[in-house]
């Protein structure tokens, strides 16, 4: 086989792996977007430091958006229902945790500057 032949079967998806590949990678996203939330969080809030991170929250959101993005995408192209092993139930998981990422991101973007006094 060429490497045209190669590429499009990785393109068409038969040689980058197993079916829980894309929500594999969407919840590694995920769990960064919460990390860097829960971090912004806490930096706005005075914890880790002085002052808001906004900087920390746009992160969080942008990475949260992009994990909910491949979590909806595998979703809408994965065959066969639960537990067939093509990562439907991770896809959702991945899709919950960015949630979870873009509210504390949004959190840490919208605190007021640390000691004001606001939660």
């Amino acid at each position: 086989m060429n490497a045209s032949g190669e590429l499009v079967i990785a393109v068409a998806g038969g040689a980058i792996g197993d079916g829980r590949t894309g929500s594999v990678v969407a919840g590694i996203v995920a769990l960064a977007a919460v990390g860097l939330g829960a971090l912004a969080r806490a930096r706005a809030k005075g914890r880790l430091g002085r002052g808001p991170w906004p900087a920390g929250g746009t992160a969080a959101l942008a990475a949260a958006l992009l994990a909910v993005a491949l979590g909806v995408l595998h979703l809408a192209t994965s065959t066969g229902g639960f537990g067939t092993g093509n990562g439907r139930a991770g896809a959702i998981v991945a899709i919950l945790l960015g949630l979870l990422g873009a509210g504390l991101g949004w959190r840490a973007r919208t605190a007021g500057p640390a000691g004001s006094g606001s939660r």
